[in-house]
Formats: C-alpha cells, structure tokens, sequence
C-alpha cells in the first residue's frame, strides 16, 4: 500500500492519511479498509491496461481520473464501514489505469535513447508532489476546518476530489493516445479543415508521420487469446516481474516511511514535530537526483540493468547501517541513502518497454504484471518485516533487505544475459534475410 502513495500524483500523497483519520473517526480498521483499495488496485492492473488498446488513452485515463475523484468526495459523506469497503475498492480499479498505463504510453513514443529521462520525470512528478502536499494538506485543514459544520479532514477529501475535474479535461483535450491512433488536433488535421489551411494540414500529417516513422518497425500484432501464449511463452514476463518485485521492495525504507518513524520514537535526541515532517524531504531530494541523474546515464549507454547493481549496493549500505545503528549521522545519512532505491521505477518499467518493444500487448501486459506483483507482495511483506511497533531498529526489515540486494543482482544479470542473446539472434537473422535479398 504506501508505494501505491508515490504511484501518481492525481491521487494525493497523503490520501491514506485522510483516510486513517476517517476510520478513525468512524471507530473502524485502518487495514482493513485499506486493504480493499489494493484489492481492487492490483485486480484492475492488466484489464487497464489492456483497455488501452480498446479505448483511447485520452478517453480512459481522464474518465478514470474523474471516477476516482468523484469517490474521493464521496468519501466525506461515509458514515460507516460498508461505504469505505466500496469506495475504496472502486477507486482501487480506477486509480490502476495510471502508473503502467502512463509507461506503456511513453514507451509508444520515445525511443530507448529518450524513454530513461520522460520516465524519470514522470516518477520524480510524484516524489516531488510529496513535498507540497503537507502544506497544502496544513492550509486546507487549518482554513476549512468547521466550515458548515464540515471537519477539516472532510474537506481535504472533497477538495482532492475537485482538482481531479481539471485535470480530466486537460487530458481529454490533450492527451496523445499512440503515435498510430493519435486523433490530437496538434497532430492530425481535422477533415472539414484540410482544404482550408492546406499548408498547417500538410505540416500536421509530417508531424505525425515523424512519430511513427522514427521508431523502430515492429511487427503487426493483436488482441486475442493468442496473447496469453505469446506473454507466458516467453521469458520477459517472468524475469521483469521478479526483478520489480525484488525491486519493489528495495524502497520498503522509504515507502514505510521509516524515517519519520523513527523520529517519532527517538528519546535522545528528541525530535519536534516540524523536524519529524521536515527532515525526510532530504530522502526524497535524493531520489529525485537518482532518478534523473541514472535516467540520463542509462538513456545514453542503454545500459539500464546498471541502475539494478547501483541500488544494490546502496541498499545493502544503507540497510546494514541501520541494523548496526551507531551515531544519529550515520543513521541519517543511511536514511538519505536509501532515496536511491526509487531510481529502479523509471530504469526497470523503461526495461521493459524496451525488452517488448515488438509485441504492444505483450508489453502492456508485463508492465501492469509487474505493479500487479510488486503490490500484492507488498501488501504483506510491510506487514510482517516493517511493522510500525518493530521501531526505531526494524531488526528483521533491514536484514530482508540484505538478502534481497544480491537476489537483485542475480536477476538483473539473468535478464541482462537473455537480452543479449536475444538481440544477437536478431542481428543473425538480419544478416541471414539480407544475404537472401542479395
């Protein structure tokens, strides 16, 4: 559940926060609410992201944006344990189209030279989301709070549920689709108007026309039931759900949010409420610098599994620090460190589109199944390694992520030497069609 917070800033990043005050006030189980929200996020994540090839992006993403936040202001209104089951369960399946579905898009049109960076600033969109939404959260609370008779945590919900309207049209109006089924007015010339401004008409058919033709050929595939054999036929599905789930769980530290935790339960020093809200945001000022600063790097090599080894030996830093616990800096400084684990989201997803950049639905199927794994494992792995009362020393947590970081390696080095096999047989039947031709 906390790494579906980073998921997409359309959501709010402290929206289970809202949420825990609601159930709270209502008398009712925090987890149990919650975890209807990740049944229904993680049921809904291949058939979203299957429906972008039914329905166009900029039809889907903005109908499930406004979906969820009609639910969000919804949620003011719960009066009991039955209308957070369902709400939270629906907004699951709505908020699922989002993170993959956004990969799968970009990876339509950027090439592997260009995917790292677009993914890096998708996800740092989200990591830096984190560090506005406390203050935003503090100035609705403290000037709604009681304003027609309306606690200020119901008013958080109906606002969060209003922004979402803006941000529905703004995709509906603007969202590409794919380079092959873009119906985007900068882009494709409208019929009645093609005769009018023949040179703009002529200009938006080259524009679209580059889209395409700058990829790489890719053959023609469809939606049927053959799918289901050309994905678990193949090796990509495995070994990417496998590295992301390990993957996934290298961020426990952040996505628990072990720091603040861990101020909270300090005596000596003994840290203020403002430190405890504050102080994290340098964890999240280094994931951003990780994402982008790998994302140019692997852009530039095509070397994305190098992004796998460096949080490796990161987490394995950070974690043993933290199991041996000397000075607060050194404990600071494993805190930040760990920041460096979120540079897997737009390195591994990136790997992907890359990996199945031949097949659409394949593609589409492994990057919802990869969210779809990392979430359902996440949903106890939090619960049994990092529980809240295992705090200030999360014995057993930090040494999980000991153990993952050379699975990780082992994965990524697997992967790696598939890919290249795979590339070399390519190059091999290139050279073999092109000797026939001559």
């Amino acid at each position: 559940m906390p790494r579906m917070k980073q998921a997409l800033n359309m959501k709010g990043h402290d929206f289970n926060k809202w949420v825990s005050t609601l159930t709270y006030r209502l008398g009712l189980n925090d987890c149990s609410v919650n975890s209807m929200f990740t049944v229904g996020y993680t049921i809904a994540q291949i058939p979203q992201n299957l429906l972008l090839h039914v329905v166009p992006a900029r039809i889907l993403f903005p109908a499930n944006t406004l979906i969820w936040g009609c639910l969000t202001m919804l949620t003011a209104a719960a009066k009991n344990v039955r209308h957070l089951y369902v709400i939270r369960f629906f907004q699951g399946m709505a908020e699922a189209s989002t993170f993959v579905g956004a990969h799968y898009i970009m990876g339509s049109w950027y090439k592997d030279s260009e995917l790292g960076k677009r993914g890096a600033i998708f996800s740092s969109s989200a990591q830096v989301a984190t560090i506005f939404s406390g203050v935003l959260q503090a100035s609705i609370y403290r000037n709604l709070n009681g304003l027609h008779g309306l606690p200020g945590f119901r008013w958080l919900f109906i606002i969060c549920g209003l922004i979402t309207v803006p941000i529905a049209l703004y995709g509906f109006f603007f969202f590409p689709d794919t380079p092959e089924t873009t119906s985007a007015r900068y882009l494709t010339p409208q019929v009645g108007q093609i005769h009018v401004v023949s040179d703009d008409a002529h200009s938006l058919c080259q524009e679209r026309a580059l889209a395409v033709s700058r990829l790489p050929v890719k053959p023609k595939t469809r939606l049927d039931w053959s799918l289901i054999r050309r994905v678990l036929g193949r090796w990509r599905i495995y070994a990417m759900c496998l590295i992301w789930i390990v993957g996934g769980e290298l961020e426990s530290i952040g996505s628990n949010s072990l720091m603040a935790l861990w101020m909270s339960a300090s005596v000596h020093p003994k840290y203020t409420i403002p430190n405890i809200n504050y102080y994290p945001a340098g964890a999240t000022a280094v994931a951003i610098i990780a994402l982008l600063g790998t994302a140019v790097w692997t852009d530039y090599t095509q070397k994305r599994y190098q992004v796998n080894i460096l949080i490796a030996v990161c987490m394995l830093i950070s974690s043993s620090v933290l199991l041996a616990y000397p000075s607060t800096g050194s404990i600071f400084f494993a805190f930040y460190l760990a920041g460096v684990s979120y540079a897997g989201q737009a390195s591994n997803f990136g790997w992907c589109n890359d990996l199945a950049r031949g097949d659409d639905q394949e593609r589409s199927v492994i990057l919802a199944a990869m969210n779809m794994w990392s979430n359902a494992f996440n949903a106890w792995w939090s619960i049994v390694f990092f529980p809240a009362n295992d705090a200030p020393r999360w014995r057993r947590g930090m040494v999980s992520i000991i153990v993952l970081c050379p699975l990780i390696v082992l994965l990524t080095a697997y992967t790696r030497w598939r890919q290249i096999s795979e590339q070399r047989h390519e190059q091999r039947e290139t050279v073999a069609d092109t000797e026939e031709k001559t």
